[in-house]
């Protein structure tokens, strides 16, 4: 493994004090509603986002899943952005299980606006999908990290409701957002009818997302959870992960966007490299090496013991996070420099 790993903010591993804290978990069986846990952190984060139920689920592609399969029949359609996680990511899920049609919209960096979303909605017809759910991802993965802003989200969700349409957050990285923001998460989260964040990713627990939604909403997740698999028993060890991130590893989330900064500002002038500075809002780093052949430069960095993702045929992404320090974010700078300079 590389010593330093900036693949993902998935590559998290739990600290020391979060193991303490997973051992020591008080459990009991999530499926009947007896693991205190389990029960704590989905009461903590569906206030946290404004809702008034919430459920624990093993990742954040199934709460993404899940979500669809309630909100959609088969042939229902789902509007996105072209670059979205559920689009791209999640191996046709939601028409695989759900039987939805997906239409990926030309935001932009991964942020449409409320006029394409009412270009969008189809006409009733019996030819035609129905236009059911306008799904949006904050942050946007594959548009850079960037930050749907308040403003922006509010009247696409004012747009779809409008029109009769569900509003879903794909929220793996919300706080994130609400922490470049500084805006409280529930700012965000009553916009929608659907909402969740991930535990796996800034917060550094080991597994985990928990969905929030309306009560009925929730009972028919439940459902779904059941149906799929999802039950888990004794959850609370993996709960109590999340409930110590909530307490210790939120605030600290603007450290790893400080260091993503830091880092693009390291390559901003390097020869061969292309950032766009404006884009990096967050944790995540986007930057295009042309006439490069991003994967081959991916394997030389990790030779010099550097960990980053190939995302195109030239083009590469560094994510920091809990186990990355600033000092180790310098050095891997200079080490990229140095491989893609030939030295």
């Amino acid at each position: 493994m590389a010593s330093i790993n900036l693949y993902s903010d998935t590559q998290t591993r739990p600290t020391p004090a979060m193991r303490q804290a997973m051992a020591n978990a008080e459990v009991g069986d999530e499926q009947r509603d007896q693991d205190p846990c389990v029960t704590t952190l989905c009461e903590r984060v569906a206030a946290m986002l404004g809702q008034p139920r919430a459920v624990f689920l093993p990742s954040g592609t199934m709460a993404n899943e899940i979500s669809m399969l309630v909100h959609c029949r088969p042939g229902d359609e789902i509007l996105c952005d072209k670059t979205s996680h559920i689009l791209n990511i999640e191996g046709g899920g939601p028409s695989a299980l759900a039987g939805a049609v997906m239409t990926g919209l030309d935001g932009d960096r991964g942020r449409f606006t409320a006029d394409q979303v009412q270009a969008a909605i189809r006409p009733l017809s019996r030819y035609l999908p129905r236009t059911r759910v306008v799904s949006l991802e904050q942050t946007a993965n594959l548009g850079g990290g960037t930050v749907w802003l308040l403003a922006q989200a509010s009247a696409v969700a004012e747009a779809a409701r409008a029109a009769g349409l569900t509003v879903h957050m794909d929220g793996a990285r919300l706080l994130n957002a609400t922490c470049a923001l500084s805006v409280e998460p529930a700012a965000f989260g009553k916009l929608c009818d659907s909402v969740w964040i991930d535990l796996s990713k800034g917060l550094g627990c080991p597994v985990g997302a928990v969905l929030a939604g309306s009560s009925d909403f929730i009972d028919e997740v439940w459902r779904w959870k059941q149906r799929i698999g999802g039950a888990m028993r004794q959850a609370g060890i993996l709960a109590a992960a999340g409930l110590y991130a909530l307490d210790h590893h939120v605030d600290r989330l603007a450290e790893d966007q400080a260091n993503a900064r830091a880092f693009a500002l390291a390559l901003v002038d390097c020869p061969g490299v292309s950032i766009d500075l404006d884009s990096v809002q967050t944790n995540i780093v986007y930057f295009d090496t042309p006439g490069q052949d991003a994967n081959a430069l991916v394997a030389r960095i990790a030779e010099r013991g550097v960990d980053i993702g190939a995302m195109g045929p030239q083009t590469l992404r560094v994510v920091t996070h809990l186990d990355v320090n600033a000092a180790q974010v310098t050095e891997a700078a200079a080490i990229i420099r140095q491989v893609l300079s030939g030295t």
